[in-house]
């Protein structure tokens, strides 16, 4: 209504709204070509964190990054905030790495906040209940900044990272072009802080564990980069392993031994939890397989003792399975876990169980772990960013955004499936080592998943499968928020930076 008034107004008002009768003869009416706006400049400041009984002085800067065309016109300006120790006097010896989130369309806030960086989310408990709002951050006494510099990394669209005046944001939203922007960041951003001669590192959580695996690649064939490490934390390489189709039935067996470990979680299996997921994942790998490959050629009583086994080892009703033809779907395990308890659980973290939303629902109507952690999360960041940082900036910080769809998965007629370019890089750099890191409760990412994958790289010499180690964690994707976790989780990624 206020819009309307105001136009009206306006139109009421001859002597502003009227154009002039006759155009000057040089071209001054003409408006001006508006400029792109420079980068804002870098925020630094000083910090310090207690880590292992260590008081670690560090800068921490944050800044953009502005990539550049080839006529050295702008872009897209990329969005980070590096930490780097202070008291380094050799910086050849010094490790970077750089971090990322995944989505598509995640910041790094994750990564950042959760586990990796000078501060962290407090959470209560296991992790598995939101804090009372507005959420706080603590000292991370778990941070590896003692052991390695950090950058934190906002892929185009995400953060504070935009696309240039004149550049499509869309120029950067697929799997290529994401690896291709961010390999030419990592390259910029080493250049200009002078670490072309340190060990190099890249971390990267569920899609950004894609988005690594092709920069160990691209780095090394286009710029001649070679890594020290790539972490794949609550990863996936082959998509395979999270979407099923038709005839396509791999993603029941990589699920399988998920939902045993998260079944006996929440008291519905009972035993050593360790020796109950190795029996569902030598079930998965073998008669479970056989029987899905067999289809409609399975034969009764097979079927259903097949799906007794699978009942012994989810605690889901065999009848149901039997139904289900065996497909137990993840989602549909997430309803029926805690049906009776009119519970759903979570599906980045399956310990997470809070009220359904109906309780004759086949399909989880939300996801309590995300709930949970987005809030929390999203305050502390925008906080942090501001009154500790200092960086003010008027346009939104896209924590999660679904501006980076529709994403260009760049696959023909397959899946995106990037194992094939790790193992290039793998067989290309013998010094090349990689850490999975994997969340026994995480149902988006499921740990066998990208157990398959490697076990695919068929090409692999054994030296290079003998460098890609595994590291397992109780609770789910954000498996960090888990004290027990984190603190095991940061002995494993100093254990891979030092070799040990």
């Amino acid at each position: 209504m206020m819009r309307l008034f105001t136009l009206s107004l306006l139109a009421a008002i001859p002597c502003l709204a009227a154009e002039p009768k006759t155009a000057p003869k040089d071209g001054s009416d003409k408006k001006p070509k508006t400029e792109e706006k420079k980068p804002q400049e870098p925020v630094i400041r000083d910090g310090s964190v207690t880590i292992d009984g260590n008081k670690i002085n560090y800068t921490v800067t944050t800044s953009k990054l502005q990539l550049k065309k080839d006529d050295g016109t702008p872009r897209a300006s990329i969005f980070n905030v590096s930490y780097l120790r202070k008291d380094v006097q050799d910086l050849t010896k010094r490790p970077v790495m750089f971090a990322f989130n995944g989505g598509p369309g995640s910041s790094a806030v994750w990564l950042h906040l959760g586990i990796l960086g000078p501060y962290r989310v407090a959470m209560p408990g296991d992790g598995t209940e939101a804090p009372v709002p507005p959420a706080r951050l603590v000292p991370n006494e778990f941070s590896i900044l003692d052991h390695t510099d950090l950058v934190f990394v906002d892929p185009v669209s995400t953060g504070y990272s935009r696309a240039a005046k004149d550049t499509n944001p869309s120029d950067f939203h697929g799997v290529n072009e994401d690896i291709e922007s961010i390999a030419d960041f990592i390259r910029r951003w080493i250049s200009e802080n002078d670490r072309w001669s340190s060990p190099k590192y890249l971390l990267g959580e569920s899609y950004g564990g894609v988005r690594v695996a092709g920069l160990s690649e691209h780095l090394q064939s286009r710029y001649g980069m070679s890594l020290n490490g790539v972490v794949l934390l609550s990863s996936l390489l082959d998509f395979r392993t999270l979407r099923g189709g038709d005839g396509d039935n791999l993603v029941y067996s990589v699920y399988l031994p998920t939902y045993t470990s998260v079944a006996h979680h929440h008291g519905k299996l009972t035993g050593d939890r360790d020796s109950l997921v190795a029996e569902a994942r030598a079930f998965a790998d073998g008669e479970y397989a056989l029987a899905l490959m067999q289809g409609n050629a399975l034969t009764p009583e097979k079927k259903k003792e097949v799906a007794a086994t699978l009942s012994r080892l989810t605690s889901i009703d065999a009848d149901l399975i039997e139904k289900l033809d065996l497909l137990l779907d993840p989602n549909r395990f997430r309803a029926e876990l805690l049906r009776s308890e009119a519970k759903v659980i979570g599906r980045f973290d399956a310990r997470v169980a809070w009220p359904s939303g109906s309780e004759a629902s086949t399909w989880p109507e939300y996801d309590p772990s995300f709930s949970l952690a987005l809030g929390a999360y999203s305050t502390t960041m925008l906080g942090y960013l501001t009154e500790e940082l200092g960086w003010k900036e008027d346009s939104p910080y896209e924590i999660l955004t679904g501006k980076v769809h529709p994403w260009k998965w760049g696959a023909t007629n397959g899946y995106v499936n990037l194992t094939n370019r790790l193992g290039t890089a793998l067989r290309d750099n013998p010094h090349l080592r990689v850490l999975v890191m994997e969340g026994g409760c995480d149902l988006a990412t499921p740990p066998d998943g990208i157990r398959y994958s490697i076990k695919q790289m068929t090409d692999a010499s054994e030296s290079a499968l003998e460098r890609i180690t595994h590291a397992e964690y109780h609770a789910g994707h954000m498996f960090y928020l888990n004290l027990p976790d984190l603190v095991k989780s940061r002995k494993d990624l100093v254990d891979f930076i030092t070799g040990e």
